[in-house]
């Protein structure tokens, strides 16, 4: 029976890491430009719908029970006990500016307890509803896992408020053993830290209980489980508990190495690393040569390794139109030989990207932002969405849409809609989307401390009128977002109808003397391509003379 509860362990893990792959970016609060805590989270997985999630705060009836249902898939998998008191959450923040983020690193199949009540998704909102700072989130989530059972894989999830920013990696201990072995460890507050789909944390300091908590077995489980036999000193959390593979270091670690590098050059000598060559890992932190800004950071959650030798926009597989993007799976055969796709931060199958932006030198209905967008980061647009917001904005609601039904009403399916138009001729039309999201995100930047200047003498008189004045300043910028987003879709199947560029000035088509459209240009093929199509074809299409 445990051997096929082990397959079936194993099973889940596989399928899990085929559809969840997200990015987690870390700024503690003395590197950024403004004093705010910056994480952003992108969620990556075929399947999942982008929306923005609401749990309203609510006072419980005593003996209530909470039914838990997993994340990713939306399976039953039990009940717990309701907190008396729940707090309100719009996205992965909370009305404390508390935000919680992850990314699933998987690690050994075997420790799935597939009896457990508590997935990861759940874990983090749950947490979200019942917490007001870092610590006392991880405190919940650890609690609530020793008492439930954790139903995931391992996981990475970054815990944050406007005062301080943890990592947290978590792993089960095996089918119908309750709790689970996990290490947080606070990052410094002048340092950045990042991670993605691979466990980052290595040696940690087990005297320092200001800045470590740890799960009491955390290493002696690991011996008992024969994942480690050396010096308590020598212990990696990593190394133990999901061991560094191909894929580990080129689909993931990469990520983390790519916005490293934007910020401190020093760690181009880690390209060894990721390319195999050491066993060196990564520090879990570093120290960066500027402070960083929400702009930086959303900016970083587009990357796609350019600048780097990891660029993916050069050769032939960016296609005639150098589309950064490729087509999963990330491995693929051609006769006996196994190949595989990089796997940059900014990707085709984003859900959801945030920035939040956590700032304790503002009251809580101001200091959160939740930078919000669906879709793929590189070609969508982050509005902002206040912490206290109490509704959803009709275009980030389903409103009867899900990953399989369209709806003309529903951001998700418009973004994604734009996207795809633009993807297979990303170099002809890209300079167009680039355009209208700097507009729209310059607009909201701009407006940012008016706005929150008006809401601040609101707070001081009435706390109540300053949330509703940013909720419903939260409704506005999004449905402005979607309602030039839309229009810009309409912009672009004009613009390029059939292969073919009408001529534009400043987004107003051109007609000519009689009021006609002018003539269009016919943009043709790039001249690489046509090398190319020469030599493969030879004479074949050669015009006689």
């Amino acid at each position: 029976m445990r051997k096929r509860i082990l397959i079936f362990a194993a099973l889940i893990m596989a399928a899990l890491l085929r559809t969840v792959a997200c990015t987690n970016l870390i700024v503690g609060k003395n590197a950024s430009a403004d004093g705010s805590v910056l994480v952003s989270y992108s969620a990556d997985s075929y399947g999942l719908f982008g929306e923005l999630y609401h749990y309203p705060a609510t006072t419980w009836p005593k003996g209530s029970m909470l039914d838990v249902y997993e994340w990713d898939t939306g399976k039953y998998l039990g009940k717990i006990e309701q907190a008396p008191r729940t707090y309100n959450v719009i996205g992965n923040i909370n009305e404390f500016q508390l935000t919680i983020a992850e990314t699933t690193f998987g690690g050994r199949p075997e420790l799935v307890d597939t009896l457990g009540i508590l997935d990861y998704g759940s874990l983090i909102y749950i947490a979200l509803q019942r917490s007001r700072t870092a610590r006392e989130a991880i405190k919940t989530m650890t609690d609530l896992v020793q008492k439930y059972g954790y139903y995931s894989g391992g996981e990475s999830f970054t815990i944050a408020d406007p005062n301080e920013v943890w990592v947290m990696e978590m792993i089960g201990k095996g089918p119908g053993i309750r709790g689970a072995v996990w290490v947080a460890v606070r990052i410094p507050d002048d340092c950045i830290s990042a991670h993605a789909n691979q466990a980052r944390i290595h040696h940690f300091d087990m005297e320092d209980k200001a800045n470590c908590l740890y799960s009491p077995d955390v290493i002696s489980f690991a011996r008992e489980m024969g994942y480690f036999n050396g010096l308590n000193k020598e212990f990696s959390f990593s190394q133990a508990y999901a061991p560094l593979d191909f894929g580990a270091r080129r689909y993931c670690e990469a990520r983390v190495w790519s916005f490293f590098r934007r910020i401190n050059p020093e760690m181009d000598a880690y390209l060894s690393y990721i390319y195999g060559q050491t066993d060196e890992p990564m520090p879990l932190y570093i120290k960066p040569s500027r402070k960083l800004s929400v702009c930086d950071i959303r900016d970083a959650m587009r990357d796609h390794y350019e600048g780097t030798p990891l660029d993916i926009t050069n050769d032939i597989g960016a296609g005639i139109y150098k589309a950064p993007y490729r087509l999963s799976p990330l491995s693929f055969k051609v006769g006996e030989e196994t190949y595989f796709n990089e796997r940059p931060i900014a990707t085709q199958q984003s859900t959801f990207v945030f920035v939040a932006q956590m700032r304790a030198n503002r009251p809580d209905p101001i200091g959160g932002v939740l930078w919000f967008s669906v879709d793929d980061a590189n070609m969508s647009v982050f509005t902002p969405v206040y912490c206290c917001t109490d509704r959803v904005p009709d275009c980030y609601a389903p409103g009867g849409a899900d990953y399989i039904t369209f709806s003309w009403d529903n951001a998700f399916w418009i973004f994604n809609w734009v996207s795809n138009m633009v993807y297979p001729r990303y170099s002809l039309m890209i300079g167009d989307l680039k355009k209208e999201q700097r507009r729209l995100e310059q607009t909201f930047e701009e407006a940012q401390a008016g706005i929150e200047t008006a809401a601040m003498h609101m707070y001081e008189a009435d706390p109540q009128k300053a949330r509703e004045f940013l909720t419903n300043y939260t409704a506005m910028t999004a449905q402005t977002t979607f309602d030039a987003w839309k229009k810009l879709g309409e912009f672009l199947i004009v613009k390029y109808n059939d292969g073919v560029v009408k001529r534009e000035k400043e987004g107003v088509f051109e007609r000519n003397e009689i009021g006609q459209p002018a003539s269009v240009i016919r943009p043709g093929y790039p001249k690489e391509f046509l090398e190319e199509l020469v030599k493969a074809t030879g004479t074949r299409y050669k015009v006689p003379e």
